[in-house]
């Protein structure tokens, strides 16, 4: 059973260490530029998002007021009208 021992300090084996653990940083892990693209896409989708809802709800906003402000009185007025003429049909063929 032998024991790894840990290179000396200034062993000719650390740069060769060192370079092997940057390209394989560099070559085989992805999480730095994953995660900077998972943030980049998480930031345009919210954005993006949040301005098309922001529309919808000013659509709805006006249509709202639209319907309050003028269609709801036209309704209003026409069913009034249609009652009272509704109302003296049903009174003259009751008399």
């Amino acid at each position: 059973d032998r024991k790894r021992e840990a290179p000396a300090a200034g062993s000719p084996i650390q740069p060769v260490i060192k370079d092997v653990g940057e390209i394989y940083s560099r070559l085989l892990d992805h999480r730095p530029v994953i995660q900077g693209e998972i943030r980049y896409f998480v930031k345009e989708f919210e954005e993006k998002r949040g301005l098309r809802e922001l529309r919808v709800l000013e659509n709805l906003k006006n249509t709202v007021f639209e319907t309050n402000e003028h269609v709801l009185p036209k309704c209003e007025q026409a069913m009034r009208d249609n009652l009272n003429e509704t109302f003296k049909r049903c009174k003259h063929s009751n008399s």
